[in-house]
């Protein structure tokens, strides 16, 4: 039986698996990869650190299957990781700049962002402060934990005073979509890319 526990930071290897076993739009990119612990340093690593009221395992016999993390203020969060998070990345992983985006591998793809990261749109920080990631290994989808994951969360955001929750799927990821729309979400926008930002409100 599963159970939803807060994350702690015994568990930051596991969110690292977790997240590199799920980053090719929800599948297995553990083949994408050279630096198996590069996506877990993006997506993973720094809501530990410094969201962990914000972060939650599902964890069975077995181990941990899956996570919710989310922060409060995103737009505070940026802040501090460019203080505090960025800038030791950024001295283990050089900046591919001169390499024509084409071009890069997935490893400089991602080394890139470490340098340039994105930063959320301050039209949607206005009525969605919040943000969240949320990534359930196979074993662990289809019986309701993901919705039992986010409501945990949004209780945890509601009581800290958030008035809404954003996040982003990409565009080929419609089983994602599809699970965020059930749940409540609605789509705000798509970047030229097919990135989706969604919605919620608390």
């Amino acid at each position: 039986m599963f159970e939803i526990r807060p994350a702690s930071p015994a568990d930051r290897a596991a969110l690292y698996r977790i997240c590199l076993e799920t980053a090719d739009s929800g599948a297995d990119a553990t083949g994408l990869y050279r630096d198996p612990l590069l996506v877990g340093h993006i997506y993973a690593g720094p809501y530990l650190e410094f969201a962990p009221d914000f972060a939650f395992v599902l964890k069975d016999g077995a181990g941990v299957g899956g996570y919710v993390i989310g922060v409060l203020d995103t737009a505070a969060f940026e802040e501090r990781l460019e203080r505090e998070w960025w800038p030791g990345l950024r001295s283990r992983y050089l900046d591919p700049a001169d390499v024509p985006p084409g071009e890069r591998t997935p490893d400089e793809r991602l080394a890139h962002l470490l340098h340039h990261p994105q930063r959320a749109d301050p039209a949607v920080l206005a009525g969605y402060p919040s943000h969240l990631h949320i990534d359930l290994l196979p074993g662990a989808q289809g019986e309701g934990h993901g919705r039992r994951m986010l409501e945990r969360l949004f209780t945890a955001l509601r009581e800290a005073g958030s008035p809404g929750v954003h996040l982003g799927v990409g565009g080929r990821n419609t089983r994602a979509q599809g699970f965020y729309r059930h749940v409540g979400f609605r789509e705000l926008a798509r970047s030229p890319s097919g990135a989706i930002t969604m919605v919620l409100g608390l």
